[in-house]
Formats: structure tokens, sequence, C-alpha cells
């Protein structure tokens, strides 16, 4: 294949961004097509494209396995978001300025994954976060502009971390920007402190996850999808290549982003409990969900040397949570629309128990493949708080479910559209496909067939279930104070606002008398009317002579 392929990966939703300009309406049932070519180099990948115009050691696309797969998956997610949004927007008459957000934020996402260099990956990551704020803003009104605000406020902070980290990883590899070279130099703490900070900012894991519980209620559901499913794993894979293989300054961190990474997995799945809307309830899972990647992270600087099986683990992980977090976000949104059968539930049941672990999913694979890379690591004491982890996870899942049902109860009495069905299948029933099509998930999946591996991996669902089953009867709700928890983050948002709104220094409130102050004019102008041509002449002469002396 033709190594120009790789250019066409990211600048294809550009294109298709000037075809929405020249034929609006039109073209919307076709801007799906901006993520073939992305999925085609997926699946056969060519040589790497070098581009020494644009800057020295620029250089596009890879043949390993995490370009691929996580190309692959973004491709696949945008593109069923995208035919589920022509379908869910079509009369939303500010579809037009959706689509244009919506094609930017997707060539950022797909030319972050596709770069090699620091300086691709960072116009890709800010093309990306700016617009997503389009998406997250798109409906208007009071809470769009809260969740918009935050989030743009924290997405310039980091990247204004980003770019600070990323100045100093080149300063210390001599002037590189290729992450090649990267992965070759150890880092110091101020440089991995600061990509940890600007990137986990996107990645939204806790104590950095404030934006998102707000930000996913107010956004369509095709943007939702998206930026849970896609966008917050360009955070991750940022951090996986721009610091070393293996480093000791990584080894210290290990351990304090193992315990940040559990207690985000269980912080965020508690507040998630607390939830009332379906859509919070599976942002906040997504918060959880990230824990476990931090946890990856974490396994991996662990180590002396590069272990291929944590990566496959972080691969598998965002393929994995993509697709099955892309489904429930379409389905929430899928329960606004109308009544969905009895039948149509089978399909909300496979991301959701993919999620929690459940057996014969992808999720069940990915979670063997954890277990046995930390009971391998020095971190093995810790396995009870991932159990407990799961409990939590299977909870949370269960609690979104219940929401959607009841949001059943108020929907319109019709089915939804015809369009929404095909994307939400496809992703829905990837979570038990992908296992027995793509053999690094079916391996781990099959190895996990025994009555030891079933029962783990089974007994945190059945608890779950039976404690959901008791609230149920025992007509347990949230308390009202936990339901209305305060956000530290939006009152902090709202107070750098209105500071930022204020003038740098007081306006003076001076009343000026006008009769008087124009009296006192014509006076001056008078005093001076006879003797105005010859002061200007000998102001000009000496500013003559000063110009001569200087």
């Amino acid at each position: 294949m033709n190594p120009w392929l790789w250019l066409l990966v990211p600048f294809a939703p550009l294109l298709g961004g000037v075809l929405l300009l020249c034929l609006r309406e039109r073209s919307l049932s076709w801007l799906w097509l901006t993520c073939v070519p992305a999925l085609l180099v997926a699946l056969q990948p060519p040589a790497a494209l070098e581009l020494p115009w644009l800057w020295e050691g620029v250089r596009w696309g890879a043949d390993d396995i995490l370009t691929r797969a996580w190309l692959g998956f973004s491709a696949v997610l945008w593109g069923c978001a995208a035919v589920f949004a022509n379908s869910s927007l079509s009369r939303d008459p500010r579809r037009l300025r959706f689509w244009a957000f919506w094609q930017l934020a997707l060539a950022g996402n797909l030319l972050l994954i596709v770069a090699t260099d620091a300086l691709s990956f960072y116009l890709g990551f800010s093309a990306m976060s700016l617009s997503a704020y389009g998406l997250i803003v798109h409906r208007g009104g009071p809470g769009p502009r809260r969740a918009g605000r935050l989030y743009l406020q924290l997405a310039i902070c980091g990247e204004m971390l980003l770019l600070a980290g990323l100045l100093l990883r080149t300063h210390s590899t001599g002037q590189a920007f290729d992450f090649a070279s990267w992965q070759a130099q150890p880092i110091d703490h101020l440089t991995l402190a600061l990509l940890l900070l600007g990137l986990g900012l996107k990645a939204g894991f806790w104590p950095l996850h404030v934006w998102l519980p707000l930000a996913h209620p107010e956004a369509p559901v095709p943007a939702s999808a998206v930026l849970s499913g896609a966008m917050l794993k360009a955070g991750i894979l940022g951090i996986w290549r721009c610091v070393p293989e293996a480093d000791s300054t990584l080894a210290t961190w290990s351990m304090p982003l193992l315990a940040a990474g559990i207690f985000g997995a269980l912080y965020a799945a508690a507040l998630g409990l607390c939830a009332a809307k379906s859509k919070a309830v599976l942002a906040y899972s997504s918060v959880s969900q990230m824990g476990w990647m931090l946890m990856t992270l974490a396994l991996a600087w662990s180590l002396d040397e590069p272990s291929a099986g944590v990566l496959a683990v972080l691969v598998l992980f965002g393929v994995h949570h993509g697709l099955a977090k892309g489904a429930l976000f379409l389905a929430a949104g899928m329960v606004h629309e109308g009544r969905l059968p009895r039948l149509a539930w089978l399909l909300l049941l496979p991301p959701a128990l993919a999620i929690m672990g459940a057996p014969l999913t992808s999720g069940a694979a990915v979670k063997y493949l954890f277990k046995d890379a930390l009971h391998d690591s020095a971190f093995a004491a810790w396995a009870p708080w991932l159990t407990l982890a799961s409990f939590a996870t299977a909870l949370l899942l269960l609690r979104a479910l219940w929401l959607m049902w009841r949001d059943q109860q108020h929907a319109p009495a019709q089915r939804p559209p015809a369009g929404q069905w095909l994307p939400w299948a496809v992703l829905s029933t990837a979570s038990l496909l992908l296992p027995w099509v793509w053999p690094a998930l079916r391996e781990p999946l099959l190895e996990g067939l025994y009555p030891g591996g079933l029962w783990a991996a089974l007994w945190p669902l059945l608890a779950a279930l039976t404690l959901a089953g008791w609230a149920l009867r025992r007509g347990w709700q949230v308390p009202s104070r936990l339901a209305r928890l305060p956000n530290p983050a939006l009152t902090a948002s709202l107070y750098l606002t209105r500071v930022l709104r204020q003038p740098p220094l007081p306006v003076p409130a001076i009343g000026l008398e006008r009769n008087r102050w124009r009296q006192r004019e014509r006076r001056w102008n008078r005093q001076w009317e006879r003797g105005a041509l010859t002061i200007s002449a000998w102001l000009l002469v000496a500013l003559l002579w000063l110009g001569w002396l200087w």
C-alpha cells in the first residue's frame, strides 16, 4: 500500500469539513466515510510516511500493535457514532455547527494516533481537545455552558502543562522530537509530573476527572460516546509514548500511581451510585475504568524491563472499553428517543457485562490478563482491592441499566429511528464477537474458562446483583444529601470566571461637568489662537534638530 495513505487518515475528516461547507445537509449522510482510511491502514498498514518538509523528524504511521489497535477501534467508534448522529440530530437546526466541530475533533484524534513525533501529537491533541468544547456546549443553555466553561478552563490548563512537559522532554533528549528517541532516554520527576497532569486532565482519571460528570450529561449522545470511548484514551496513549520503556524514575512513581488508580476506581463508583441520570452514571464509570488503565501504567513502570504482556493489557483494555462504553452511551440516548422492545434489551447486556468482566466477553479476557500480570509483579498483595473494584464496577453498571429502564417509562410511545439501530448493534455485539475474531483476546478468554477462573469472574457480579435486588425490594433511594453533593470544581470555575470578568484596574468614577469643561476649552483655544502657527513651527524645528543630533 502507498505510504501516502497515512496522510489521508487525518486529512479525510478535514476534506469532509470542506464538503460540509460546500454541500451542507447533502453531505451529512456520507461523513462517516471519513473514518474508512483509518480503518483500512489499521487492517493493512503501509510503510511509514516521512514528511521532512513539515519539520525535522516528522513521521506518520507505524506497524506496531498499539497504533493499529488504537486506530482501528477509534475508526469504528467514530464511524458508528457518526451514523447515529446523522439520525439523532436530523431535526437539530444547529447540526451543521455540530458537524464542523465533529470533523475537527475527529481529525485531531486520528492525527495524534498516527503521529510518531511530539509536534504532530501536540497538534492533533490540541485540535481534538479544543474542538470537543463545541460538542459539549452544542445544545446551549445554562447546563451545557457551565459544563463547557469548566471543560475549557481545564483543557487550556492541560495544554499549558503538556506543552511545558514536551519542551522539557525535548530539551533533555538533545532537541529530538521523535518518540523513539524519547523512549530510549531517562526522564526526570518534573517532566513526568507535567506530562501526567497535562495528559491526565484529558484522560479523566482521579483526581483530574472533575469535568467528566458535568460534560457527559449535557453533550449530545454521539459526542458522549466518542468523548468517553476515544478521546479519553488519547491521554493514556500520550503518557505511554512520551515516557521511556523502563526507568528508575518511573519505578518511583509506580506505587503512588497504583494507589491513585485503585482509589479512583472505587471513589468514582461511589459517586456514580449517587447520580440520578444514566449518562452521569456512565461518566463516573468511565472515570472508574480510567483508574484501571492507570493501574496498568503502574504495572508497566514497576518492571525493570519492558513487558509485552502489560502492553497487551493496555491495548486490549483500550479497545474493549472504547467499544463497550460507546455502545452504552448510544443506548442511553435511544431510551429517550422511543420505547425499546424487550428483545432489544438483550443488545444492551453484552457491553454492560463486558465492562463488569463477565465470562465469554471481551472484558473477561482483559481482566484475566490484568490479574495475571498483577500476580507476577511486586503488587500481588493488592489483588483483593481489584476484586472490590470489580464489585463496585458491577454495582455501578447495574444502576446505569436500572436508570435506563426507568427512563423508558417516560419515552415516547414509538420505536427509535431506524438509523440508530445498526451502529448501536455493531458496537453492542463487538463485546461478544471481538474475542472470537481476534486471537489476542480469544486466547486469554479461553484460558479463563476453568472453574476457578469462572468463579473469580462471576462472584463480584453475583454479589452486586444480590445487593441491587435487595435495594430494589426495600425501595432504597439515594439520600437527598448525597444526591446534592457540592462540586468544588464547579465552585472554583465560577469564581475564576467572576475574577476574569473584572477589569484589571478599578474604573474611575469621575463625574465631569460638560458645560464647565467646555467653557475652559474654548478659553484655552482663544488664548493660543494667535500664536498657534508660530508655536507649531518652533516645535517642528526642534524635532528636526533633535533628529539630526541623534
